[in-house]
């Protein structure tokens, strides 16, 4: 009986991304490497529980839910994240940042300091730098003052993030352009909570660690599409040209560019490895990006 693995999301640090697997294993990404897997036949997927815990019912969930939880489990989730402001006395400091995603998108967002860079690199945040330091409640209420006088939102959808992230002004200087100009029209504000300490700009980019930056074979091709959902029976093999959040962005043989698949997909289903041999392939179905210059709107 083949060996089956069980996929819990991307691990993002400092060092690169690394896929995580049930019992703790981690599978460390690199550009260039192989990437692939399959599903077994007649297999179903089955939610992945909250907060570490399984779900009671293993429930089955839809492919195409990159949450990948039952509606019961999304909402124990949702109301033990920060976002939910159920954590008033949490005691740790706390920090605000501007995240930037592509020309025009920038967001407002707070994440512990603890944590380091490790949330911007899940949210797939091209550029980023922070705006200020304190208590939980200071971070929030700043968040908001951002979101009532400059009009920032605290969330973009993901897949707006994905349609810019292969567009990308060519110099860091570019891309940090819309954040230097937010952080200073936020730290004329008046309204700062004196608990928050402000932080000098100072944009961190991305584009490296994401591997949007590279040149080679399949560098200079942006995205073409990304993968719908998962089903049974089906496999995945190509090369890994870069990573973003969620997204793993894959050379596969076959289609004209790159390929996306965002390791969300991927949690509650059996993972099967590749049989020996296995070329570059995908027979997952794909959604073309409207971008891209083709006429094609339907799957590959």
């Amino acid at each position: 009986m083949a060996q089956v693995w069980s996929c819990t999301g991307i691990r993002w640090a400092v060092e690169g991304p690394a896929l995580r697997w049930s019992g703790g294993r981690c599978s460390v990404l690199e550009w260039g490497k192989r990437v692939g897997f399959g599903v077994g036949e007649g297999g179903v997927r089955r939610c992945a529980g909250a907060r570490g815990n399984a779900c009671a019912g293993r429930a089955v969930v839809g492919g195409r839910s990159t949450g990948g939880r039952c509606e019961e489990c999304a909402r124990l989730d949702r109301a033990h994240s920060v976002a939910a402001d159920t954590f008033a006395d949490d005691p740790r400091p706390y920090r605000v940042y501007l995240a930037w995603f592509g020309p025009g998108l920038l967001k407002v967002g707070i994440t512990a300091v603890e944590r380091g860079s490790a949330r911007l690199l899940e949210q797939g945040a091209v550029c980023f730098t922070w705006l200020g330091t304190g208590p939980l409640m200071a971070a929030r209420r700043t968040e908001e003052l951002l979101r009532a006088a400059l009009r920032v939102p605290d969330r973009i959808p993901y897949a707006e993030k994905r349609a810019v992230r292969f567009r990308l002004p060519g110099t860091e200087e570019e891309r940090a352009a819309e954040v230097r100009d937010l952080h200073a029209r936020a730290v004329v504000l008046e309204g700062w909570p004196e608990s928050l300490e402000r932080a000098e700009c100072q944009p961190v980019d991305h584009v490296e660690a994401f591997g949007l930056g590279r040149r080679g074979d399949h560098r200079d091709h942006v995205a073409v599409g990304d993968v719908v959902e998962l089903r049974p029976g089906g496999f995945v093999s190509g090369e890994l040209a870069g990573a973003a959040g969620p997204d793993l962005h894959l050379a596969v043989a076959g289609h004209r560019g790159l390929v996306v698949l965002d390791t969300r997909l991927m949690s509650g289903w059996e993972l099967v490895p590749l049989a020996p041999g296995t070329g570059s392939g995908l027979t997952f179905p794909v959604r073309a990006f409207e971008n891209t210059g083709g006429t094609q709107d339907g799957l590959f």
